[in-house]
């Protein structure tokens, strides 16, 4: 069995490469050609943290893994993740374990990359202006993306801590052609955005209405049973698309409040979800039909991403002789 570390995984895995892995990943689970059972989880309460198991089958990349990833929200999110990972790769003929690895690098790396192929598929092609809301590894993840599918001159930086933003966007400055600031709230950071990457724990909608430009893309990835970073008013206004209905309307902690909220207070119906991604990509739902319209992408992650990433990886160590063997036997 193949063993690779994070450091390993991080240089193996190209964003590029990734983020057109996913396109027929979306389309193979929208088909139903792809195998992807509901996320399961044992909560730990006293931490407000959870351990999930996310297994898949990827029939177009040949892949059969399942990702045991851990959220605990109290992490500082950049030292220690607040998203931590394990992913096993199994032999699809055999079933015989085929591959361990770090799946915390592969969980960052593909939600940012589907976030950047939603932009691909939504975000006016002009866009110049990044809202980045978050200042933990999605968001870095996110900003280093986004800018690989949109021509972006402009990021700007908010988070609940002004220092972490400014380190952040500091960091981000050194590695990015964009120009990348930190501002003082979400609000400064969202006005004349063209897209805005959500990346919070907040209980509190960090995306709201009155803060939209026309126009603008949204991508919101955070997570927090408590509350939701999207406030009515947009989700109902926004063209919505997700990964897949079945995971994004599934109870906690499958799905995902800013949906299920609305729903349960009745302001919109499970119908207000327009597509999945794998419905635009192959043209069977329509994307954007106006430059003033807003488009949002609420994501969940779900075991595709990770199949996608998993066979990228696997691949370029074996071509490149990375990693180290061992036998369980």
């Amino acid at each position: 069995m193949l063993v690779l570390g994070r450091s390993q995984v991080e240089a193996l895995l190209d964003v590029d490469a990734l983020i057109d892995a996913l396109e027929p990943a979306m389309a193979d689970l929208s088909a139903g050609r792809a195998s992807v059972p509901d996320r399961v989880a044992a909560l730990v309460p006293e931490r407000d943290g959870f351990l999930a198991a996310m297994p898949g089958f990827l029939p177009s990349a040949g892949v059969l893994m399942t990702k045991l990833v851990s959220l605990f929200p109290h992490n500082d999110g950049v030292s220690l993740p607040t998203h931590q990972a394990l992913i096993v790769a199994f032999d699809p003929d055999t079933g015989e374990p085929a591959a361990l690895l770090d799946g915390t690098a592969i969980t960052a790396a593909r939600t940012g990359a589907c976030s950047a192929l939603s932009a691909r598929l939504l975000a006016r092609e002009d866009a110049t202006v990044l809202a980045l809301l978050g200042t933990g590894v999605q968001a870095r993840s996110h900003a280093r993306a986004i800018c690989r599918v949109r021509p972006i001159r402009q990021i700007r930086v908010a988070g609940r801590d002004p220092a972490k933003a400014a380190a952040l966007a500091e960091e981000l400055s050194a590695v990015l052609e964009a120009e990348v600031q930190a501002v003082s709230g979400y609000a400064e950071a969202l006005e004349g955005a063209d897209i805005a990457a959500a990346t919070t724990h907040a209980v509190e909608p960090v995306i709201r209405r009155a803060w939209l430009t026309p126009g603008v893309h949204i991508t919101s990835v955070g997570y927090n049973p408590a509350g939701r970073e999207i406030d009515d008013a947009t989700i109902a206004e926004a063209l919505v698309c997700v990964e897949s209905r079945r995971a994004v309307l599934a109870p906690l902690p499958a799905g995902s409040n800013d949906l299920l909220m609305p729903i349960r207070d009745g302001l919109i119906t499970a119908d207000h979800v327009h597509a999945e991604l794998g419905e635009l990509i192959v043209g069977s739902k329509p994307g954007r039909t106006a430059p003033d319209q807003i488009t949002l992408y609420k994501s969940v992650g779900v075991a595709v991403q990770d199949a996608a990433a998993t066979a990228l990886v696997v691949m370029s160590a074996r071509e490149q002789s990375i990693g180290e063997e061992v036998t369980l036997r």
